[in-house]
This record gives C-alpha cells, sequence and structure tokens, in this order.
C-alpha cells in the first residue's frame, strides 16, 4: 500500500540524504517485485542477483555469500577488514557501522486481495517485511553511495543482505561464518511493526526480543484396547498431560521475571476411537526473554518433560533445537537510532516500544558487535485494519521504506561524524 502524499520533513533535518522522489519511487517498485517473488531461506538466488545488479549499477562491487544467496557491500574506503578491529580502535581505525536486511520469505499462502503485487508463488510470501527491511537498505546504500561521490560520506559503511533469518537457528550465524563483521564496530537494523504507524520508529534499549527455540517430542509405549487402558500406557492421556503440565511446572521453576514459556503448536497420537496408540508426537516452541533463562532451557525443559511423561510411563525423545538468544540492543547504538529518527522527524517520531515475544536472528550479531534494532511502523495512520506478522494478508503503508532509509543514512552519517 502507498500514500499519495507524504508528511512533510521537519526543520530539524538539515543532515543530506533525503531520499529523493525518484528514487522513492523504484524502491517502491523493488518492493512490490520482491513481494511478487518471495523466496524462503537459503533459496533466495533471485532476489540476491537484484540486488547484486541495482548495487553495481551505482559503481558498488558487492560481494555474494558463500552459500549463494545473500551478499555484502561496503560504501566508502573501508580500511579495517580484521575480526579484531570489531570492539575498539587498533591503528588509528574506527570500525564501520553496518546496516542489515534480511531477505527471505515464509512458507505461507498470500491471502491478500486487491493488491497488483501479490505473491505469484504459491503458499511463499513476504508476510514479515522483510521486502520492506530490504528495500530500506538498499535505498540507504545508494543514498550514501552518492554522497561518497560527492565527497559527504565522513566514514565507510557496509551493507548486509542476509539470507535465512526465517530458518532457525538463523542465517545470521552463517553470514558471521563468512566475515560479515570483519571491520565492523556497530550494527544497526529495523523491524517492521504494524501496531506502529508509518512515519514512526519503537525504540526500547536492552532486550527487545525474546529468545526462541524449537521443542519436537515423541512419546512411546504398549498401546491396546480402550476397553482396558490398565494394561497400556495411556498415550493421549500422556500426550495431554505433557501438553498441560510441562509448562505449568516450568512456571514454577523459573522466575517469572525470565518469562519462559512453552507453547505447543502440533499434537499426533492414534487413528482411530477404539485404540490406544503406541505413539504420540509434539513439537512447539520455547520462548524467554533474557539470556541466563535461555541458556539454563534445555536442561530445566528435558527434565520437566521426562518427569511428567514418567509418571504415566510414557517413553521420551526430545529433540531440542537451539534458536535465537533475545535482541539485546546496546544503550550507545539505540541512542544513535534516537539521534537519527530526530534529525529526519523531530523527536515526537519516536515511541517507547516493548519487549516483543518473537525472535529475531539479529540477536547473533549482537552476540559480536554492539548494535540495535528499531521498529518501524508499517500501520497505515488511522487504519484500523488488524494486519499482524507472519499472516497470509500481511501488508504495509509503503511511506515506512522511506522513514527506513531516512533513518539509515541519518545514522550513518551522525555515527561517522562522531569520533
Amino acid at each position: 500500500m502507498s500514500r499519495e502524499s507524504e508528511t512533510d520533513l521537519p526543520a530539524e533535518a538539515a543532515l543530506p540524504g533525503v531520499l529523493p522522489d525518484a528514487l522513492r519511487s523504484e524502491l517502491i517498485a523493488f518492493r512490490r517485485d520482491m513481494h511478487m517473488h518471495p523466496e524462503l531461506g537459503n533459496q533466495e538466488f533471485r532476489t540476491t542477483a537484484a540486488l547484486k545488479h541495482r548495487l553495481e549499477q551505482a559503481g558498488l562491487k558487492p560481494r555474494v555469500l558463500g552459500t549463494g544467496t545473500g551478499l555484502v557491500c561496503d560504501i566508502g574506503t573501508a580500511q579495517g577488514g580484521t575480526r579484531d578491529s570489531r570492539s575498539s580502535h587498533l591503528g588509528g581505525v574506527r570500525p564501520m557501522l553496518a546496516l542489515r536486511a534480511d531477505i527471505d520469505a515464509l512458507p505461507i499462502p498470500d491471502t491478500k486481495t486487491g493488491v497488483p503485487y501479490r505473491s505469484t508463488v504459491p503458499d511463499r510470501a513476504h508476510a514479515c517485511g522483510h521486502d520492506v527491511h530490504t528495500a530500506a537498505v538498499l535505498g540507504a546504500g545508494l543514498v550514501l553511495a552518492g554522497l561518497e561521490r560527492q565527497g559527504l560520506l565522513p566514514h565507510p559503511v557496509r551493507l548486509i543482505f542476509q539470507p535465512a533469518e526465517e530458518v532457525l537457528p538463523g542465517g545470521a550465524a552463517d553470514a558471521i561464518e563468512a566475515g560479515v563483521l570483519d571491520g565492523v564496530g556497530r550494527i544497526i537494523a529495523v523491524h517492521c511493526d504494524p501496531r506502529v504507524d508509518a512515519g514512526l520508529i519503537g525504540l526500547r534499549p536492552g532486550p527487545i526480543t525474546s529468545a526462541c527455540d524449537r521443542l519436537e517430542i515423541t512419546l512411546d509405549g504398549p498401546g491396546g484396547h480402550t476397553a482396558r487402558p490398565h494394561l497400556t500406557t495411556d498415550m493421549v492421556t500422556a500426550a495431554a498431560k505433557v501438553a498441560t503440565e510441562v509448562p505449568a511446572l516450568l512456571a514454577r521453576r523459573v522466575d517469572a521475571r525470565s518469562g519462559l514459556a512453552v507453547t505447543w503448536g502440533r499434537i499426533e497420537s492414534g487413528h482411530t476411537c477404539n485404540v490406544i496408540p503406541q505413539h504420540a508426537e509434539l513439537s512447539g516452541t520455547v520462548r524467554c526473554l533474557d539470556l541466563p533463562a535461555w541458556r539454563d532451557a534445555p536442561d530445566l525443559v528435558h527434565a520437566a518433560i521426562d518427569e511428567i511423561a514418567a509418571l504415566h510411563q510414557a517413553k521420551t525423545q526430545i529433540n531440542y533445537v537451539r534458536g535465537v538468544p533475545p535482541v539485546v540492543n546496546d544503550p550507545v547504538v539505540t541512542e544513535l537510532l534516537r539521534d537519527a529518527q530526530s534529525a529526519r522527524r523531530g523527536p515526537y517520531a519516536i515511541e517507547d516500544t516493548e519487549q516483543s515475544l518473537g525472535g529475531e536472528d539479529f540477536s547473533w550479531y549482537l552476540e559480536q558487535v554492539p548494535g540495535a534494532m528499531a521498529r518501524l511502523g508499517v500501520r497505515v495512520p488511522g487504519s484500523q485494519v488488524p494486519y499482524d506478522l507472519h499472516r497470509g494478508d500481511f501488508d504495509v503503508d509503503e511511506h515506512a521504506i522511506q522513514v527506513g532509509v531516512e533513518l539509515f543514512t541519518a545514522a550513518a552519517l551522525i555515527d561517522g561524524n562522531r569520533s
């Protein structure tokens, strides 16, 4: 969705790097094309090629990551380039600021109606806003490249277009292994927020997302006739008890302030009404709000499952898949984003935001370097349509792309001018 008129920038917008109208229109078109051709994690070949082509048109030299999807691109003359330069000034060289976008889509159908950019790929959709993130970082890169040609870019900047954010434990780990943080000292990103009006961003120092892991359980035991449950392991009851009592037990073994929660998405057992099955399966997610609880979660969850299952003589097999830790925003980098948004749109274009229970693999970058993620408002102001992430009807006010571009460019300029 796009509005015919845009909110005028305030008088505070004295920095260069405001998005030109022609590039704004191009970025909306780029976002819509990407939206029409969604690609799952580690399959983003078309998206990668489109980004590479556009950056090369601007005279830049993007490098495709070794996995074949995703890319990294430096703007300006990078003089750092060692892992040790991430967190300190070595040899008088200050590490770069990185702008990160994720480029993958979700394996769900696009159910929007009445828009020309609906997904053309069955059961695939950009239902989390990664197309908006990508367009914003691409636009920022093109604007900053123009400033660099004019001698107005005070310090090199790196663009990171990361694949497979939706694939646990996240493509960020592979990107880091490929060296995208070499020479980087700080990193910033945005995430679409359908609860916040376009034109605004949400900020929060400290944890802004939760940890998220995946949990898969199988229960086994002798089944039998429903007339004689006392001679069997009553597998349906055992599965039901695990589903209800494991979360309740964990709530009494973990500090409530850590917010550790097990939520089930699938339970399967049995095939007919008068046979007690021999097998049951449950799968779900484990989420928590702080790092200590996340580190302890596997042992705690294993113990709770085994304890409840044993009461019903069910044998367990547990596959606990590590996902991502919480995104913990660095206070200094959060203030950089606050200063950037204030410079572009004034301090009233910033909201405080709460910690989300969603997971984001941007957290892996923050295990290595300080950084921060802002929530990018994408709701049409005044709209009562309840869009949400990971739904097939998810859509955005495309004015958010301009807001993202100008937030990133202002952050790069402000950061570059600081000693």
